[in-house]
Formats: structure tokens, sequence, C-alpha cells
């Protein structure tokens, strides 16, 4: 990797990204996007060097009709080997639906919040009902063979009830890990984390959660971010997280998506952080994530074409940065 100096920036720990746009980003996005086009743009993205990638939700048409076509979808998608295939999972009627095409996935995630007003407006359930009904959704996953992830989202704040507790945040982390969840993912729904509280979080949870899972059944248990860019600050708390040590990340192409649906969160709220401007910098960083960079801004560059309008991504719109040689051999 050629840096700013004109050196090769030391090679650190490898990073895994999750790839959210085909759910979080086509659900949030005001068009429908047609199936035949859908499967077209996860054709690209699942043959960048992505390793792991969110397809669909099983999620009621009515209430989100961008999803509609999710069985279709997962039908029809054909993913290569080596790439883990993940559905969001709402609720114990959704796993049904999707235990259907059990051989087409291999992973589910479940969701709620950390903030009773938020799960409330989003699910109509108290925090209480949601584990509940995740434990026994997590339970039958896993009967079926299939990795979880449990998702807590409004984990850095709620824009209902402002701070909420890192204390609540990981108790509910603890209980989802006792559960059999394999993976737990961090949200910041609405893009209120900063930096400093995104490098304090991490380096209390993965303290607290791995050390106690160090010898159990899920002593490997991942611990994943998920930031929004609304305030323009996605990158810099990925960094932060980056420090306390985590090194899982989800992103959608393209910077589609992050403008939470019904009850998911502020209707002001804009903004996933994009693939290739984590993947940029990552690399620029020297952490390795196994991407291709130039593939990945070809599959959002395929989705404008789609959507018929510009995206929001910072190397989308610049470019990849290119280090121009020296003559004595450094960059400019």
């Amino acid at each position: 990797m050629t840096n700013s100096d004109g050196g090769t920036s030391a090679v650190l720990d490898p990073v895994r990204v999750r790839e959210v746009g085909p759910r979080d980003g086509f659900q949030n996005e005001p068009e429908t996007i047609a199936t035949a086009d859908k499967v077209a743009l996860i054709d690209q993205l699942v043959r960048t060097g992505i390793r792991r990638i969110e397809l669909t939700s099983f999620v009621r048409a009515d209430v989100i009709p961008q999803l509609a076509d999710a069985a279709e979808v997962l039908a029809t998608v054909e993913v290569p080997p080596g790439v883990d295939r993940s559905v969001l999972i709402p609720n114990e009627r959704g796993l049904d639906r999707a235990l259907e095409q059990r051989d087409r996935f291999d992973e589910v995630s479940v969701f709620l919040s950390a903030s009773e007003t938020h799960n409330r407006k989003n699910v109509n359930r108290t925090i209480a009902e949601s584990l509940e009904g995740v434990e026994r959704v997590i339970d039958r996953a896993r009967a079926a063979g299939l990795r979880c992830v449990a998702v807590i989202a409004t984990s850095f704040g709620c824009p209902y009830e402002g701070v909420v507790p890192p204390e609540r945040v990981l108790a509910i982390a603890t209980r989802l890990r006792d559960a059999g969840a394999s993976e737990i993912g961090f949200g910041d729904t609405t893009g209120m984390a900063n930096p400093r509280q995104a490098r304090a979080f991490f380096t209390r949870a993965l303290a607290e959660l791995t050390s106690a899972a160090g010898t159990g059944e899920n002593g490997d248990l991942e611990l994943t971010a998920h930031f929004h860019n609304t305030r323009g600050q996605g990158l810099a708390n990925v960094v932060g997280a980056l420090d306390a040590g985590c090194r899982s990340f989800e992103s959608s192409f393209g910077e589609l998506g992050g403008c939470p649906a019904g009850g998911w969160g502020s209707a002001r709220a804009t903004g996933n952080i994009a693939t290739e401007d984590l993947v940029s910098m990552l690399h620029e960083m020297g952490h390795p994530t196994g991407i291709d960079l130039d593939a990945v801004l070809d599959a959002s560059r395929a989705a404008q074409t789609v959507l018929g309008r510009p995206l929001g991504s910072h190397s989308l719109v610049a470019g990849p940065i290119e280090w121009t040689p020296r003559a004595d051999g450094g960059a400019r």
C-alpha cells in the first residue's frame, strides 16, 4: 500500500466488512427497485471481494414495499462460494418465510433497540418483549444450522430519549450473546455517535463481552459497528472503534439507505457510510479488506444508473486516491 509519504504503509489487522446495501440501502431509498435490477447489482457486489452481504429482509410488504420481493431475490441471486449470505428477520413469521429457502442463505440478523421509546415506535414492543421474541428466533435459527447476528439499534443515542446508557446496551448484548448470537452489532441509528464515544464504547464492550465468553460456546463472539454519516462523522467513528480494537463494520455501497423507515428513527436521518469510502480509508490506513475498491465503485455507478440520480459517497464523486510517483521515488 502506497501512502502520501511515498512509502509502503504497514499492513495492519484485516477488517471484515458486511455490505448491507441490498437490504438497508434498497429498503430506505424512496424508489422501489425492480427485482431484476436488484439481482444484477447484487451480482456485481458479490464479485468485488466482499465476503459478507445482507441480501434482503422478510418484512411485511405493506410496511416496507421496497422489499416485497424478498423471496424472489433470494431464490434468484447466485452468490459465489466463500461469501456469507445474510437476511434480516423481524420476527418468527419472517423466519418461517425465510426457512422455506434455507439453502439460499447462511446467517440471520435479528434486531431490537436499546431505547424503550424507539423500540415501541419501531416494532410496538417493549425491550423485554423484543428480547423474548429475538431469543426464540435465535433458538430456532441455530437449530436450522444458521449463524445468528443480533443488532442493537440506538446503541449510541436515541432521538426520543437522548443518551442511552452503555450499561443498558451491554446488558442487552450480554443476553443476546448468552442466547446464542455469534455476533453483536451496535447501530448508530440516527448518527448521534462521536469518535471519542465510539472508542470508549468498543473498548468497554470488547473487554466485557468477549472476555466473559472466552471459554464458552461463543468464545469467538464478534462485535460489529454500524455507523451512519448523518452528521458527517461516520468514518471518524469508524476510526474511534478501530482504535479500540473493533475489526468488523457494516456499510452500504453508494451510501445507499440509512434514512429510517417507519419508526426506525428521525425522519431527517440520512446516510449509511459508503462501502467505497470505508474501504478506501481502511486501505489507506493499512488495514486489508480483500475488497476491490474499483469494483465497488463500478457497482455504485450502476446503482446510480438504475436510480437515475447521483449518489452521495465521496469516493464515487472524487474517485480513488492515486499517488503520483516523484522522481526521487516518493509520491506527491
